[in-house]
Formats: structure tokens, C-alpha cells, sequence
């Protein structure tokens, strides 16, 4: 029998100038407003979070975030990832030891809150120690390799994450419903469990796929996967910005 204990969780949103696609990202203007206060503003939304904080390690962000009273924390610049950042920015805010983390992707200005409740609720159960997130696919999606693919185990916890067509159908099949799970980007942790993938390198698999959360399969550190039926709509170019701003005009 599961052990439920509500934890106590904490939003932090990574943002950082420098996006290769997308320089500047975070500070883009969508109805008047930067990108990031529309994750935060949306973010504040899930009552499941007790805070929601912005980590950024440029000066233009953090100096826009405190105008705006959007709690900021400034970061060191050399980290490699998000998740390295998000931990630093847990440390600086004095997160307690039991603390649940929610890693929120600052360019998600459209975020639907559930999908953060979703993340959390998979912490009822003290076993897990990593949580995030997946959604179906059709088969005509999966075949691209910007759609991360997941494949899970009976008791949700994923097997493997690949930018290859995961489950591979040998014979034909008609219904191919819920087959194919691609993964969405929001990942919770506990806080020491935040450390040490911190503290581990990059693994073979993670540079080959060039997808960090495979760091945490190849040290055996398990992952669970939500099912979720909520879109996800990420803002990787200046394209996406166009798409997202119809859908928030109708949100």
C-alpha cells in the first residue's frame, strides 16, 4: 500500500538569454508583457505549488522580473542545463530538505496549470523520486525526431526516451491508439535527488539522444510518467511565437 503524504512543492522556471534558436526568448513581448511573466502568471495558478520563482542568470531578466514583482533569483552562467539551474536557484531561495522541485519551462506562456498538478500528484506515492510528463501521439507525429517518444513500464515509470520511433511496430496494426506517448518537457524532483543528477555526468545514452533526463535511467534512478491528454505549446522560434499568441487570444 502507498504511503500518501502531500509534499511540499515549489515552482522555479528556468530562463536564460541565450537560446540559439531564439536569442532573448524569455524577454519577448506577447499582449504587452514578457514571455516569462505569462509562465509565471499561469504558473501561480496550480494550488499545489506553496511558490513560484523565476532562475535566470542574465541581468536584463532578473531586472524585468523585479519590476514586474516576479520573485527572481539570479543564477551562475555556466551551467549546461536548466535542471543545473533550477538547482542552484533551490539552494539560493533555502528550499527544505524534503522540498519537491517542479522544473517549469519558461517558454510554455500558454501553460495549462493542470499539467503541473499532474506532475505533483505523482508524488503521493513516497517512492518516487522523478515525475513528468507524457501525452498520445499519432503515428504521422512520432516519426519526427523533435517529438520525444517514451515508452513505459506497467507501473508508469518509463523505460526508455528516444527522438526514434519507440514502441517499433514490426507487423502492421490498424489501431495504433495510445501506442506511441510523446514526452512533454516539465519535470519534478525531490531536492536531493535534484543534487545528485547535479552531481552525475553526462552518460553515453544522453549524448548520443542529446536528452539529459536518460541520465537519470542509465544511474538507475527511476522516472514516473504522468499520462496526460493537455497540449503543450513550447515557444522554440519565432514561428511557435505566432502560433502561440492565436491560442492565448482564445485561452
Amino acid at each position: 500500500m502507498q504511503n500518501s503524504i502531500i509534499p511540499m512543492c515549489y515552482g522555479i522556471i528556468p530562463a536564460r538569454f541565450g537560446s540559439t534558436r531564439f536569442p532573448g526568448k524569455p524577454l519577448v513581448e506577447i499582449c504587452g508583457k514578457p514571455m516569462f511573466w505569462h509562465v509565471y502568471q499561469r504558473a501561480k495558478q496550480c494550488s499545489s505549488l506553496i511558490s513560484v520563482s523565476l532562475a535566470t542568470d542574465d541581468q536584463r531578466i532578473f531586472d524585468a522580473a523585479v519590476k514586474l514583482d516576479v520573485p527572481v533569483v539570479l543564477t551562475g552562467d555556466w551551467h549546461q542545463s536548466g535542471t543545473d539551474r533550477v538547482y542552484e536557484a533551490a539552494v539560493n531561495l533555502k528550499l527544505p530538505e524534503n522540498a519537491v522541485v517542479v522544473n517549469i519551462q519558461g517558454d510554455e506562456p500558454a501553460l495549462n496549470p493542470s499539467l503541473l498538478d499532474a506532475l505533483v500528484e505523482a508524488f503521493n506515492d513516497q517512492a518516487v523520486q522523478v515525475s513528468t510528463l507524457a501525452r498520445p501521439l499519432t503515428k504521422e507525429e512520432s516519426t519526427s525526431p523533435d517529438r520525444v517518444k517514451v515508452v513505459l513500464a506497467n507501473n508508469g515509470d518509463a523505460l526508455y526516451f528516444s527522438r526514434s520511433l519507440i514502441p517499433y511496430l514490426r507487423d502492421e496494426c490498424d489501431n495504433v491508439e495510445n501506442i506511441f506517448l510523446m514526452h512533454l518537457g516539465f519535470y519534478a524532483f525531490r531536492l536531493k535527488t535534484l543534487k545528485q543528477f547535479t552531481q552525475l555526468a553526462p552518460g553515453r545514452l544522453e549524448n548520443l539522444e542529446k536528452l539529459e533526463q536518460l541520465r537519470f535511467l542509465e544511474n538507475n534512478i527511476p522516472i514516473r510518467v504522468k499520462k496526460v491528454n493537455c497540449q503543450s505549446f513550447g515557444v522554440d522560434s519565432p514561428e511557435d511565437l505566432e502560433k502561440v499568441i492565436k491560442i492565448m487570444q482564445n485561452i
